[in-house]
């Protein structure tokens, strides 16, 4: 794998998919910011996974020019999802820089939150993102068949299967459906050949690449505390995957993610 090297300035890339508003890094946004900015990281998307997690990604989006909010419950945190989450979910997706809906989806691996449930709130948060035309930011967790079929029969075809880790099977389904395929530092773990195999069938018009720090930090950082910074090395395993340039792969990506955010052409 190419390592980032400092002293070469590289192309600016987007960190579609990062957790500044988690405990472990919203001690310290700016410092977590200025080293994603050092290495050209200068844009992000902060993503909410609960109530509190929701006013976080507000508040440090309102407060930095090129960070954007995107807002929902994941699956786990679904329990406590009512009448009045939601009722409050959608007043806060028409605040300004709120550029999407989630994560939300299903996750059958954590014993947390029932199907039901969390089958109930994967629906309304995708009924929120047809009515405000919002990208949804899927979390799927040992729950293919169901997330697929539930994005099926609501015709979702704008939106994102987040730190994609399934097989090129997978893959193919997804974005048949319309979704962009998000990478992490999973591809760059030795053991992800099968994710690598994914990534190489996927349009390159519809891949995207996050951290999801501060977890899933990428290899050599494997197992420390992901940050918005370490999407370099994400971006320089999956551009040796697909045998193109890093700075080929981190301008492709970055373009991806102001269509589907930013609605840039």
């Amino acid at each position: 794998m190419a390592i980032y090297d400092p002293t070469k300035k590289p192309t600016d890339s987007y960190d579609t998919h990062t957790h500044l508003n988690d405990d472990q890094l919203f001690h310290d946004v700016p410092a977590y910011i200025g080293r994603a900015n050092e290495f050209r990281v200068m844009e992000m998307n902060v993503v909410g996974y609960d109530a509190q997690s929701n006013l976080r990604a507000l508040e440090i989006a309102g407060n930095y020019k090129n960070i954007y909010a995107i807002l929902g419950f994941q699956p786990e945190d679904t329990k406590d999802f009512d009448e009045q989450a939601l009722a409050t979910l959608e007043e806060q997706l028409q605040q300004p820089k709120v550029v999407g809906i989630g994560e939300t989806g299903l996750d059958y691996y954590w014993d947390t939150t029932t199907h039901d449930v969390q089958l109930y709130a994967f629906k309304k948060h995708i009924s929120l993102a047809k009515k405000y035309d919002l990208p949804v930011i899927i979390h799927n967790r040992d729950a293919f068949d169901d997330v697929y079929q539930v994005l099926k029969d609501a015709g979702i075809n704008k939106g994102v299967m987040h730190s994609f880790s399934g097989t090129p099977d997978q893959a193919k389904a997804f974005v048949d459906l319309g979704m962009h395929i998000s990478f992490s530092g999973v591809v760059s773990f030795k053991k992800a050949e099968e994710v690598r195999e994914a990534a190489k069938i996927v349009p390159l018009n519809r891949i995207l690449v996050e951290t999801d720090a501060p977890y899933l930090a990428p290899t050599p950082y494997r197992g420390k505390t992901n940050e918005p910074a370490l999407v370099k090395f994400v971006i320089d395993s999956l551009a040796e995957t697909l045998e193109m340039s890093s700075k080929e792969l981190s301008d492709l990506t970055r373009i991806n993610a102001h269509r589907l955010f930013l609605n840039h052409e």
